[in-house]
């Protein structure tokens, strides 16, 4: 009985292995190429809030558009604090979503919109800001973070990405600047 299984199971176990031949891996296809990187243009000129306020929780990129992640990063700040356009653009909307204040602006020259919430809005729709300008007021707020905080997101159509690469080095970077010895160029007479 055992002869005949082997028999039997021999044939299509030599064609499996003759069908697994590198000729047949040169015509599988290809795998897909890696995604492109990302770019976001560090157009902004100052925090949502604060001056360089500590960052609760960072961007975590869902796997799959309905995935869990965190579409954003919390930002600490006190109930009332004043909340700022990070660049210059118009409000596309000001207003309550499921109870929370919401402010979102598209960046001009871009095709990026930033949201802020929760914020008690002191723009309207259509408004035009600058980099730096006043949108509202961090609302008190006990759902997002365990402390008062602002969640600040970036978008590019239906696509979030890291707000923080909207920031260019000058702001993201903490400690003192340093000055730097220019070669080449002659010091005053005196």
């Amino acid at each position: 009985m055992m002869r005949r299984l082997l028999c039997w199971a021999g044939p299509p176990t030599v064609l499996a292995v003759l069908a697994l031949t590198p000729a047949t891996w040169a015509r599988a296809d290809p795998p897909a190429p890696a995604p492109a990187p990302v770019r976001v243009p560090p157009i902004a000129r100052a925090w949502p809030v604060g001056v360089r306020p500590p960052v609760l929780r960072g961007w975590e990129p869902p796997a799959t558009a309905y995935g869990p992640g965190h579409r954003g990063v919390d930002l600490s700040a006190p109930a009332g604090s004043a909340v700022r356009a990070v660049a210059a653009g118009r409000v596309s909307f000001a207003g309550r979503v499921a109870g929370q204040g919401v402010v979102a602006v598209r960046l001009a020259g871009t095709d990026l919109r930033t949201t802020y919430e929760p914020v008690r809005a002191s723009v309207k729709k259509g408004d035009a800001v600058r980099a730096g300008d006043v949108v509202g007021t961090v609302e008190p707020s006990g759902t997002h973070c365990p402390t008062a905080c602002v969640h600040w997101g970036l978008l590019r159509g239906e696509t979030y990405l890291d707000p923080l690469l909207l920031l260019p080095p000058w702001l993201l970077h903490r400690g003192p600047s340093r000055l730097l010895p220019v070669w080449g160029v002659p010091l005053p007479a005196g």
